[in-house]
């Protein structure tokens, strides 16, 4: 994840990349992102998080995660993408129920009674919930008191406009400006 800093303040800037690589990192976000502009300007105040993620987020079903193959009378299942595990493991206990599902290793899982056409259906992760997490993630870096807020989401850039006080039109302005710079949409 590239992560530039705009900001009068090196300590400050130094100290936000930091912060904001580590919440996404602790979240394990960080694999979704690309690049990411930060423009702190504490002293008017305004500060923009403007990220670009390597792909839109989108559904994800178990097939879109795992290797998937037909044993006897069940399915075989390796997960291929270790984020999903936790999802994936409650899905199939969701629909199997925990009887008919054995976990060989952290990543091998046969379930009995199963065929590959109905993992099609099931699914692991909506696309949403990943972007519900990093505005979190994006929320808890920026600093305390920021009240006021602007997000322009245009397929995988995200752009978070904040201010402490009144959010005027070029602050807007400034973060769509930041949000094109990121390869957003001009009208959002």
């Amino acid at each position: 994840m590239d992560i530039e800093v705009i900001g009068d303040d090196q300590y400050g800037s130094d100290a936000y990349r930091k912060l904001f690589d580590e919440i996404m990192s602790d979240l394990d976000k960080a694999v979704l992102i690309e690049k990411v502009k930060l423009v702190l300007k504490p002293k008017t105040p305004l500060f923009v998080f403007s990220l670009v993620l390597k792909a839109e987020p989108a559904r994800k079903t178990i097939p879109d995660v795992c290797n998937v193959r037909t044993e006897g009378s069940g399915i075989h299942i390796t997960i291929t993408q270790e984020r999903y595990a936790p999802d994936i493991l409650s899905a199939l206990w969701a629909r199997y129920g925990r009887m008919n599902v054995y976990q060989q290793t952290r990543f091998d899982i046969d379930v009995s009674n199963a065929r590959e056409s109905e993992l099609q259906e099931i699914e692991v992760s909506s696309g949403e919930e990943d972007i519900r997490e990093i505005m979190g993630a994006i929320w808890r870096t920026m600093p305390e008191g920021i009240k006021n807020r602007k997000t322009l989401i245009d397929g995988n850039v995200i752009t978070v406009v904040a201010t402490e006080e009144i959010l005027l039109p070029e602050m807007i302005a400034e973060g769509r400006s930041v949000h094109e710079s990121m390869g957003g949409a001009a009208v959002v």
